[in-house]
């Protein structure tokens, strides 16, 4: 097995920029690892490899070699890095960083932009669509571009979602003797392609009249595609509220519908995972959409009934049943969630879900919503179906 892998962040000033403690790591190094931009900033060096493709699967059997290994990587290695990824796999005490200047910390710098209110989105081996989630007015992203098509993609995504008038700044080969700014509009965006290497910011400004949806759960029912199958607005804050979402952890929407819970759970931070469970291929081809259009694109759906889909899952944080109780509850249950809400409508659904609660606790709530309607020349309510909720922490 190797020694201590060192991992040096390089910028697009190459060699020049490094620190000493960097270049001594490389020159001392049997073995270089990197993609073919970073090695070429380094020049000669008769251990240079680049990475495997694909990366992951080799991982492990690279670092059994012996010898001094060093690893390259673009600016700070933490930062959406290929540090972050050999800390986990390694583990921290077989990791040594030699961080460089993030392009995120130079293009604050060049734009004047403090970290406290700036937001980044990675959209590297990503969909662009992640970036619709952290649109706000008045809201700075600094957007980590896949490749030179990006910007395009970007612009079209902030025209169609209501925020073309947000100005966009293309920064390219930050910090190297190529570096290079181009300005505009998202509305205005024209420009062709140019660098590979480059990061977007962008000063969101919303349309006038253009739709704004907070990352607060509770969106309104029109911003779902659906077939009537959704959990309604107020009863899905309800349940968001009992699920009680916190950063990383994981949801299953078991009978998901249009797949509400699980992308507002996502929405609530941006490293939360949902796996949305449907049995209905249409439905869950729909919920794919609503994800996408509503930022959370990673979403994980799986067709398929509970039990049998549930079984190969990652382990649940929290769990919300929106339908087929009788074979979901139990199920779920068996798994040990720390949150658990489930909905029921109809008698039948309701008398489970007593029993759920005679059996393990919780809360037991009924809910009913009524509208204000037209009711010939005057106003009345209109009821909606009334639901029982039950909810459960272990």
């Amino acid at each position: 097995m190797s020694e201590t892998v060192t991992v040096a962040g390089i910028g697009a000033d190459g060699w020049a920029g490094l620190c000493r403690d960097a270049r001594e790591a490389i020159t001392c190094a049997d073995v270089v690892y990197g993609g073919p931009r970073q090695l070429a900033l380094i020049g000669d060096h008769p251990g240079k490899r680049p990475w495997p493709s694909p990366l992951l699967p080799a991982l492990d059997a690279l670092f059994d070699e012996p010898g001094r290994i060093c690893v390259l990587a673009s600016g700070d290695p933490m930062l959406a890095g290929i540090g972050t990824t050999l800390v986990r796999r390694l583990g921290a005490d077989r990791v040594r960083i030699l961080p460089g200047v993030s392009s995120v910390a130079l293009a604050r710098a060049r734009l004047g932009w403090s970290a406290e209110e700036t937001d980044v989105v990675r959209v590297v081996g990503h969909s662009a669509d992640r970036v619709t989630r952290a649109l706000a007015p008045g809201a700075r992203l600094l957007v980590l571009s896949g490749d030179a098509s990006t910007p395009a993609v970007l612009a079209a995504l902030l025209r169609r979602t209501g925020y073309g008038p947000s100005r966009m700044t293309v920064l390219e080969e930050l910090g190297g003797p190529g570096e290079n700014h181009a300005d505009g509009t998202a509305d205005d965006w024209a420009r062709a392609e140019g660098a590979a290497l480059n990061l977007i910011a962008v000063d969101c400004e919303r349309a006038p009249g253009a739709r704004f949806l907070p990352t607060l759960p509770g969106l309104p029912d029109d911003a779902y595609e659906h077939d009537g199958q959704l959990t309604k607005r107020d009863l899905r804050a309800l349940a968001l509220a009992r699920l009680a979402p916190a950063p990383g952890e994981v949801l299953w929407d078991v009978g998901a519908g249009a797949g509400s819970v699980g992308i507002e759970w996502m929405r609530a931070h941006p490293r939360n995972r949902a796996i949305a469970v449907e049995r209905d291929p249409e439905r869950a081809a729909r919920i794919e959409r609503n994800a996408t259009a509503l930022g959370v694109p990673d979403l994980d759906v799986v067709v398929g009934e509970a039990p049998g889909a549930l079984a190969d899952l990652a382990a649940p944080d929290a769990v919300f049943v929106g339908g087929g109780l009788t074979a979901a509850l139990p199920a779920c249950l068996a798994r040990k969630p720390g949150r658990l809400v489930a909905h029921g409508v109809t008698v039948e659904s309701e008398q489970l879900l007593a029993a759920a609660h005679r059996d393990h606790g919780g809360e037991l709530t009924r809910v009913a919503v009524e509208q204000a309607a037209p009711l010939g020349g005057f106003t009345g309510w209109t009821p909606s179906r009334t639901v029982t909720q039950w909810s459960v922490t272990r």
